[in-house]
């Protein structure tokens, strides 16, 4: 097949030449043949060297680069890139794990696959697509997870809110493979729900697994607040490692829920753990509870870099708040999720939320994503998960 050529002008191959997946409108000369948004283009250079091959889209970002040399975008590649990222998430023993039964099998760039994501769900993989691209190619995505993931016996599509709103696509979320699912996964042998349907994202965060264990080990005796707890995973983790009290926070109804759903499948009689649907920083300001222990895992406070200031100052108004409320030695858990903000930015907000305290702060750990979400070595954008514990006297 022969596809409609990209051209570069003159010296923007550099980042191809570096492997990295992006080409902005910036960097293209002209377009040969006809192109709608989510085709497959071919990419050459001002001098027609071939660059490799990449959907199409309308905006500043306008190939997403799926390989880097010749061949067809066809089942083979298909099947042989889920296979890859299986036997990676095999070689760090996830994948067909007795503990897990959860994690990411597809992470975008970071497995080579902008624009898509995929979760495993014990027998349900759950896809999502960012580009118009890897819309029109869910079909073939579903059966390659069919042919190659074992125990998969469910594909659920969700992208209705992920993919470009411009492209005018009426996709809607239903399962492309097969029907139901357990809906009951396990993650270090604790157990959860998972709402792929009506959930946040794919229906759970997966990315904060090690994170959640990691919170574990710290819990004994402490308590503990989890504020934006969506499903309670850090409360879950907290009632494990032994916390002596742990109150959950979130906006949302439904994942107060979630949470309590979780904290009875796991722990049945339980009388440390309450949930509270309420506004985080309305709750900060009326806490009269001084913690040893807090989790701020909010949602992204920046998916676009107009907004990055605002965001930036919500990091460092929230952890000021936190910093008034915990206790005296207590740790403190906080993360950003906001791809646009590094980890030099979301550090200096929390280093200035620490300095309007006055209080003496030590870095424990610096928290990443874990090996399922992968970092495309050429791509520092993928690094999106940014976390620290402090030590607070």
């Amino acid at each position: 097949m022969a596809y409609s050529k990209v051209i570069l002008k003159k010296g923007k191959e550099e980042p191809l030449l570096r492997f990295h997946p992006w080409i902005f409108s910036g960097a293209i000369s002209r377009i040969v043949g006809p192109v709608n948004e989510g085709d497959l283009v071919e990419v050459v250079s001002a001098d027609q060297i071939h660059m490799g091959v990449g959907h199409y889209q309308i905006g500043s970002i306008t190939v997403r680069m799926l390989t880097f040399t010749d061949g067809l975008i066809d089942d083979t590649f298909w099947m042989s890139a889920i296979k890859q990222a299986y036997a990676l998430r095999k070689s760090i023993y996830l994948a067909e794990s007795e503990q897990n039964t959860t994690y990411r099998l597809i992470h975008g760039e970071g497995d080579h696959l902008p624009g898509l994501i995929i979760d495993i769900y014990e027998d349900t993989a759950v896809i999502q697509a960012h580009s118009v691209g890897m819309h029109y190619s869910r079909t073939i995505i579903a059966q390659s997870i069919i042919n190659t993931v074992s125990g998969i016996k469910n594909v659920y599509y969700k992208s209705e809110v992920t993919l470009p709103y411009k492209a005018n696509l009426t996709s809607e979320d239903g399962y492309l493979i097969g029907s139901g699912g357990k809906g009951i996964v396990k993650e270090n042998d604790l157990l959860f729900h998972v709402d792929w349907i009506h959930g946040q994202k794919t229906g759970f965060f997966v990315d904060q697994r090690e994170n959640r264990k990691l919170l574990q080990y710290y819990a004994k005796d402490k308590v503990m607040l989890n504020l934006f707890c969506y499903t309670g995973g850090f409360s879950v983790y907290g009632l494990q490692g032994g916390a002596a009290k742990v109150h959950s926070v979130d906006s949302s109804g439904r994942a107060i829920e979630l949470t309590n759903e979780n904290v009875a499948l796991n722990f049945p009689v339980e009388n440390r753990h309450q949930a509270f649907a309420e506004d985080a920083f309305k709750f900060l300001d009326n806490a009269t509870t001084t913690y040893d222990l807090i989790i701020l895992d909010p949602p992204a406070f920046a998916k676009h870099k107009n907004v990055l200031h605002n965001a930036l100052q919500g990091y460092r108004k929230l952890n000021a708040k936190a910093f008034e409320k915990i206790a005296h030695n207590g740790i403190l858990f906080t993360f950003s999720c906001s791809q646009i903000v590094s980890k030099e930015q979301f550090r200096l907000a929390v280093f200035s939320a620490a300095a309007q305290s006055g209080r003496r702060v030590r870095i424990l750990h610096q928290l990443t994503q874990p090996a399922d979400h992968p970092i495309n070595i050429y791509h520092a954008e993928g690094e999106y998960l940014k976390g620290l514990v402090l030590y607070v006297e």
